[in-house]
Formats: C-alpha cells, sequence, structure tokens
C-alpha cells in the first residue's frame, strides 16, 4: 500500500475510537483490519496490502489513541473558538492525525497538511477541508 492508502486507513481506526471505550479498541481495530466485505477486502488487495501494512496501521492507530490527551490539550490551546468537544468527528480526527505526524514523527508540516485536507476533501463535508487546513495553521 503506498502511504496515503495507509494513512487512510490508519484515520479510519482512529475514528472509531469515537465510539468505543477504550478499553475495546484493541477488539475493534483488529476486527476492523480484518473484518472487511469482499469488495473491500478486493480493493485493498489491489493496493497490495501485507501483513506489515496491517501491524503499521494498528500499531499507529494505538499511538494516536495513546497521545489524544496531549494532542486534544494542544488543539484546545491553539484553536480559538473551536475546543474538540465542539469539532465535527471527520475534522477532528484528521487534525488528530496530521498534529501527531507532525509532532511525533517529524513528518513535514506540508506534507501534513496536504493528506490531511485531501482526506478531508474525501471523507468531510464540504466545509471540512477549509476548516481542516485553518486548524492546522494555526498550531503548527
Amino acid at each position: 500500500m503506498n502511504r496515503h492508502e495507509i494513512r487512510k486507513e490508519v484515520f479510519k481506526a482512529v475514528f472509531m475510537n469515537e465510539f468505543h471505550d477504550a478499553e475495546d479498541m484493541d477488539s475493534v481495530i483488529s476486527t476492523f483490519l480484518g473484518g472487511r466485505d469482499n469488495a473491500e477486502a478486493e480493493d485493498l488487495a489491489k493496493n497490495n496490502k501485507t501483513a506489515e501494512d496491517e501491524e503499521y496501521i494498528k500499531t499507529k492507530a494505538e499511538d494516536i489513541i495513546a497521545k489524544l490527551p496531549e494532542i486534544d490539550e494542544l488543539i484546545n490551546k491553539s484553536v480559538d473558538g473551536w475546543k474538540t468537544t465542539r469539532m465535527a468527528k471527520v475534522d477532528l480526527t484528521l487534525i488528530r492525525l496530521a498534529l501527531y505526524e507532525i509532532k511525533f514523527e517529524n513528518l513535514p508540516v506540508g506534507v501534513a497538511i496536504n493528506e490531511a485536507v485531501s482526506l478531508a476533501d474525501e471523507f468531510g463535508t464540504d466545509s471540512s477541508a477549509g476548516f481542516v487546513n485553518g486548524a492546522l495553521a494555526k498550531l503548527v
């Protein structure tokens, strides 16, 4: 899988965290990675998803979830008028993912923002890309 496809899978796994208890996340992520319908499985097979990709996705999602208090504190301090409790879940997850990549993986800021905006276009509302871009600009 290419980096964009892996990032998309990490986004989906972290997004699920919003709807499940922390102690359930290991089984939720495992189910997410293994429990796909045939169309999704075929799509991932086309992207050459390997066991290493799945392990990387799982580990990165777990790392992001573990750092959510720290990440959310940065967001809440920096984004005026928007606390994490008020943000759309898709937008919040993308901001968290990008901020994690910038702060903890040293991904170049431009790359992280471009990827987050691209995923916002794909998964968010019409205003998600602009919101994610503006929020990340204030954070970095």
